[in-house]
């Protein structure tokens, strides 16, 4: 898998906190069950990594990444934690280096159009706009189509259910994330219904919206 291919299994990646290892599995399995199967868990919490584990080990049909990835330890110890890809709010040196030999598709985070030229100097053509709303969200990405056509990303940050399908109609926009389909409430009630119905409801406004197939 590469990453313009982690960008077409699900129209949304949802960005993940897990505070409560003991809710990981279901809350993946509900995710899945609306048909997001591209799923960042962030490392903002202790229990991130024992997350991965759990998702990698046992719903088979997730594709688990790491996100909040700022060092290259970070990512080695996710990806021995069953990590299948890897997002970052930003790019460093030694992170892209670290990323280019890790073997898994890897998003960098940009926010101006010279990060995102660096970023492709470095060889990472598929990337994350961060943060997409507070640097000028579907406008800024529209603008960018025209000097840099061959560049695609995954805009996070700000973005809902409310203003996804105006990313997601852009040329250069694969897919989005965002948390909105993982709320506290839902996840600390284990109200696991509530996540399968937003992320149904997410994959059906990217189907309807944005009028691309979905793999």
């Amino acid at each position: 898998m590469n990453t313009l291919e982690l960008l077409e299994i699900s129209p949304v990646i949802p960005v993940i906190v897990i505070d409560d290892i003991a809710t990981a599995v279901d809350l993946a399995r509900a995710l899945v069950a609306g048909q997001v199967r591209a799923l960042e868990v962030t490392l903002r919490s202790p229990a991130a990594l024992d997350a991965i584990r759990a998702i990698h080990d046992q719903v088979p049909d997730a594709v688990v990444g790491v996100g909040t990835v700022r060092t290259p330890a970070q990512l080695d110890a996710a990806l021995r934690a069953g990590a299948r890809f890897g997002v970052s709010p930003g790019l460093t040196e030694e992170v892209a280096r670290a990323a280019a030999t890790s073997g898994v598709p890897f998003l960098p985070g940009v926010a101006t159009a010279s990060e995102a030229m660096r970023a492709a100097e470095l060889g990472f053509g598929a990337l994350k706009l961060f943060p997409a709303e507070a640097v000028g969200g579907a406008a800024l990405l529209k603008s960018w189509f025209g000097p840099l056509p061959d560049l695609m990303f995954c805009p996070t940050g700000g973005i809902h259910a409310g203003n996804m399908a105006a990313y997601l109609a852009l040329p250069n926009v694969r897919c989005v994330g965002g948390s909105w389909l993982t709320p506290h409430a839902a996840v600390r009630d284990h109200d696991w219904g509530a996540v399968t119905a937003l992320a149904a409801q997410a994959v059906e406004l990217a189907r309807t919206a944005a009028g691309k197939p979905l793999a």
